[in-house]
Formats: structure tokens, sequence, C-alpha cells
């Protein structure tokens, strides 16, 4: 596919501008930041004639096949609220609306764990956490991302050969972020907050491009997270410390993600292959 990647020079954009290319697509980088370089455009998502442009063939090539989009202010208390606000809903507006207007129909984006209940100080109603329930948004940058899923509802439903993929992220980790896990040990609380879960920034790009292949047409919310927690810690120790009153829907393992993937895996073949726990992806 020729592809355009949004985020390009981000932490998980770049591991998917390369995972991307190495699977044989045509990847353009589409960033506010970055080195005038083949592949990629300079562009201020929030200002729509650029979004237009360069999706309609800034480089008067082939046209787009589908959009990743997934540049944003990327947490709540980077700016302003009102700052997060304008950047994330009016960058993720004019991407997907040029997108449809320039007739791709293939839109991969990333959502966030947020709209579970970050950070769960209203405990969950029960553990795994899923898609299943209503979003509890918490901040407003959480709220932009729950009106971005809605958008992309409406879209679809307006457009009903669309296919668009909602990613909701865990905290995304480098290899090389591995060496702090070691510290999380000593106190449950201090990764309470997504329920000791994260997403290996390879395993993310893997998950982007399964969407990109077999996603239907429509609308779905997906949670992507690693298959373990960052915890060596049993699961039944930390939840009987930090949410002894949450239920849990099935038996989970010492280690297994709490931030359900089942969907994931079902509807799209995600299969996350990386672990903090394996020394060789230290490297």
């Amino acid at each position: 596919m020729r592809i355009a990647l949004t985020g390009s020079t981000g932490k998980l954009g770049g591991f998917v501008l390369q995972h991307l290319r190495d699977a044989g697509h045509d990847v353009v980088g589409f960033d506010v930041t970055g080195a005038r370089a083949p592949g990629f455009v300079r562009i201020d998502l929030t200002d729509y004639g650029q979004v237009i442009d360069a999706l309609a063939g800034v480089d008067r090539t082939a046209p787009f096949d589908a959009v990743v989009h997934l540049a944003a202010l990327p947490a709540p208390g980077l700016r302003t609220d009102a700052a997060t606000f304008h950047n994330n809903m009016t960058a993720t507006f004019n991407v997907f609306w040029a997108a449809v207007r320039s007739g791709i129909r293939r839109i991969v984006y990333a959502s966030s764990e947020t709209v579970l209940g970050l950070p769960f100080d209203t405990p969950p109603p029960y553990v795994p956490v899923d898609e299943e329930y209503t979003p509890r948004p918490e901040s407003v940058y959480s709220i932009v991302k729950v009106l971005e899923e809605q958008l992309a509802r409406e879209l679809v439903r307006w457009h009903p050969d669309l296919s668009v993929t909602g990613f909701r992220f865990s905290n995304v980790m480098a290899p090389e972020d591995y060496a702090e896990f070691a510290f999380f040990d000593a106190d449950a609380m201090l990764r309470k907050w997504n329920l000791w879960g994260y997403i290996d920034a390879r395993d993310g790009a893997h998950a982007i491009e399964r969407a990109l292949e077999v996603a239907p047409a429509g609308f779905e919310p997906y949670i992507i997270a690693a298959a373990d927690t960052v915890m060596s810690r049993p699961n039944a120790e930390l939840l009987a410390e930090v949410f002894p009153d949450v239920p849990l829907t099935r038996e989970v393992s010492d280690h297994e993600t709490l931030l359900g993937i089942d969907k994931a895996r079902r509807m799209l073949g995600y299969d996350p292959q990386h672990t903090w726990r394996d020394r060789a992806s230290w490297s």
C-alpha cells in the first residue's frame, strides 16, 4: 500500500515507519518536526489546507491507499487543557476529513487506553478491562480521544465503505525503556494507573500492519497492549492490594495483561511477541 503516516518522528511513529517499509509498503511520513528527507513532509496538521494538500498528493505521485494517524500531544499535562483539546481534536478532524474527501477508505489511528478510566482513581468496573463498557474519560486529553472515536463512528455511518480502526494503545515502550522496570515492583501504586500495562513499540507496529491488512469496513476500537504486565509480582497479589473489590470476569495468569487484548487477537490476528522479561529484547 501507499500509506500516509502522521507522527512519523514520534516514539511509536518511528517504529511504525520502519516496520511498514520493511514489509514492503510505500510510506510517507508527516510530522511538524523532522529533517528534510525523501518520504517525509513537514506539516502542521491543525491547518486543514496543508492536510488536504498533502493527502491529495503533495509529491504529485500516486494517491494514498491508507492513513495511519499517530500525531498528537501524547499525554495530558504536557500543555494546557485548552491547547491539548484544540491541537489534538483539530488535527484528528482534519486528517479524517481530508482522508475521506481524498477518497481514502482505510484509516488506522491512535486512540488511547485513557478512555478506559485511567488513572483508575475510580476503580475499573471489572478486570481484565475490555472494549465493552462505556468510555470513562478523566482528563481533557481523554475527552478528545472519546470524541475522536465518536467522530469515527459517524463518518463510517455516512460512508459505509470506510474502515476506521481506533487503537487504544497502552503506555508505549521501546527496548531501552525496560531497564527502568525493575523499580516498579517496590510499590504497586506506581503503575496502578493503567493496571500495570504497557505496549512494546514493535508490537504496536505489528498491530497497525494487521489493521491495514484485515480491518473490515466500519469502526472498531481495540485495546492494544503487551501480553504481560510490567510487574514481577503476580496479578492476584497486585489486585488484592490495590483493587480488592473489583471483580474478575475470568481467571488470569500471574503476569497476564489486565488490559484485555482478546478482541484484537480474535478480529485482527494481533499477536504480541515482545516482553520486557526477555533480556534479548533489551538490545
